[in-house]
């Protein structure tokens, strides 16, 4: 079994229990597992369980230990005791009690994958020992929980940014591609756009930029015109370019101020 039992009961034969239950009718060792047969009971009764999630069973609890309690031993905290499925004539014996913990999938580290039944001289690696109930021993195994994985939650896309996704929008059961909105372009800058090319670039949903959509134009002492007006290199004629020899010349400086200065002596105290 690699999947958590969901619930555990007492039933008097295999086909009194509900649907999606199996009744343990024998032991290990291949011997009968009829619980109460001899204690002047006309009809013993078998230790059946379920790992199904049903309706009776919506938020999928499962168990996660099994204890055998002493009539006079109070019910642990959270523990329960396990069903019954019995027809009139039969009765389980109160002497010992087979009590679950049942808790949610999530909040479960361990949880019981099987059950099984056998003499009281048996042993079972591997398996833990829960304890003894009419002549017979109740061991189980449990194992570490695979908790499901949790879904991430679906994301908000307004309706410009799910026009950019590159997947096909099914929502309506359709196969036809959606359709594509008008690009936020003026008419000018739209028109200049040949028939091949893409507006917007598939592998980067962020190759629109800032500046699509503003008009690109010349300011007016920079535009060209017939009229006779200057060329746009008439500005740079009065841009004189200097060499090396005419900045040294333009900023010769002598320090003579600055000689005199350091060769004076400092005055003598006479």
């Amino acid at each position: 079994m690699n999947t958590p039992l969901t619930g555990l009961g007492w039933t008097s034969a295999a086909n009194v229990a509900p649907a999606g239950w199996t009744a343990i009718t024998t032991t290990v060792e291949g011997v009968s597992a009829n619980f109460g047969k001899g204690f002047a009971q006309k009809s013993g009764y078998y230790l059946c369980f379920t790992s199904a999630i049903n309706c009776a069973n919506p938020t999928g609890d499962i168990i996660s230990d099994v204890v055998i309690l002493s009539d006079k031993s109070p019910l642990p905290s959270g523990y329960v005791y396990v069903k019954e499925f019995l027809d009139p004539k039969s009765s389980v014996s109160k002497k010992k009690r087979l009590c679950v913990k049942v808790i949610p999938l999530g909040a479960a580290d361990l949880a019981v994958l099987e059950i099984l039944v056998t003499s009281k001289s048996k042993l079972l690696p591997n398996y833990l020992r829960i304890g003894e109930m009419s002549g017979f021993a109740l061991w189980c195994k449990k194992d570490h929980v695979l908790k499901p994985k949790p879904l991430p939650k679906p994301r908000k896309i307004n309706l410009e940014m799910k026009h950019l996704s590159l997947e096909p929008d099914n929502s309506c059961g359709t196969d036809a591609p959606p359709e594509r909105p008008p690009p936020p372009f003026g008419p000018k800058r739209q028109a200049t756009l040949k028939h091949h090319e893409s507006i917007y670039e598939s592998s980067n949903v962020y190759a629109i930029s800032a500046m699509d959509g503003v008009p690109f134009a010349l300011h007016p002492k920079f535009e060209n015109s017939d009229s006779g007006s200057t060329n746009a290199s008439s500005f740079f004629k009065d841009f004189h370019i200097k060499s090396l020899t005419d900045i040294e010349k333009e900023y010769d400086y002598s320090f003579v101020v600055e000689r005199t200065a350091a060769a004076r002596l400092p005055p003598t105290i006479s």
